[in-house]
């Protein structure tokens, strides 16, 4: 990690791309705030978060995070968007990745891509991947040019907790000892881990396993917009779901090309809340499984 601010060379002699620094979060979570609220009330969708404390905190925690990497564009000394990589694992995930309104359409957004698209090159990670807005054109269009592919069309779902647990399992916070297991069940489905993600959970005591036949069948890193989870199969994966207190965020994300589960979320009464895209750049593997994608990816 660069102990300190580090200036890009800019595509414009206008936007200089910066490190990030703890002091930015309040203003880029502003941003961050104006910048989903205006482009969901255009396409007439709900907000992403319901007021900018959210997304400020959110933010204060990414820019002082060692493994995450961030930011900020600048432009006549004002910040105007802001930019993070996730880098805990193997696989790097990017966002949220936000501009000032009254700045969008003017190169900024590409300029801070680039900064982490580079960034994810120098430290040689495997893949890239992002979660997208479906109904945002322009971003779809900027990402595809960047060299993403479009992987996995989601839904994002919402509604009141189902709150049962499944005949045959067990669901119970997960702790450190259940690490290699997780990991090792991500790795069969995915082909990496996601290790670093997954210990930053349980040390914040949101990750929870389904246990079935006395081993980890299921794990999530929290069942929320912001957490991810890998299942063998999708009865696992709803045995986790069904025991979920509430859905944290906007919702879960869910693979539409798995019918089934896709099918079970609405028959217990999940609606569907908007549409997202999971986009990849690098490795790459159809999972062997099932999973939910966090808002990173």
């Amino acid at each position: 990690m660069v102990a300190q601010p580090q200036a890009f060379i800019p595509e414009s002699e206008h936007v200089t791309i910066r490190r990030a620094t703890s002091d930015d979060a309040a203003v880029c979570g502003k941003i961050c705030f104006e910048a989903f609220s205006t482009l969901a009330r255009r396409h007439n969708f709900p907000p992403d978060f319901p007021a900018p404390e959210i997304p400020v905190r959110v933010l204060s925690t990414m820019f002082s995070h060692p493994s995450f990497f961030c930011v900020v564009a600048e432009q006549d000394g004002k910040i105007v968007g802001s930019n993070c990589l996730d880098e805990r694992t193997s696989i790097a995930g990017v966002g949220p990745i936000t501009i000032d309104p009254s700045t969008q359409n003017r190169s900024v957004g590409r300029q801070l891509m680039r900064a982490v698209i580079e960034r994810a090159k120098e430290r040689r990670f495997a893949g890239v991947r992002l979660v997208q807005a479906a109904y945002h054109n322009r971003s779809l269009s900027l990402y595809a040019k960047l060299g993403f592919v479009v992987r996995e069309p989601l839904a994002c779902m919402q509604g009141q907790a189902i709150q049962k647990l499944l005949p045959g399992y067990q669901v119970r916070p997960a702790d450190l000892s259940d690490l290699a297991g997780c990991n090792e069940l991500c790795l069969r489905v995915h082909g990496h881990d996601r290790g670093g993600e997954l210990k930053d959970a349980i040390e914040h005591g949101t990750a929870v396993v389904a246990e079935s036949g006395g081993r980890i069948r299921a794990y999530a890193s929290s069942i929320a917009f912001s957490g991810h989870a890998v299942a063998e199969n999708n009865r696992d994966l709803q045995a986790l779901i069904s025991a979920a207190e509430e859905f944290q965020g906007p919702g879960i994300l869910v693979p539409t090309r798995n019918a089934d589960l896709f099918r079970w979320c609405l028959e217990n009464g999940l609606r569907v809340v908007q549409p997202m895209t999971l986009m990849t750049m690098g490795l790459y593997n159809e999972p062997v499984g099932a999973f939910l994608p966090s808002i990173l990816f």
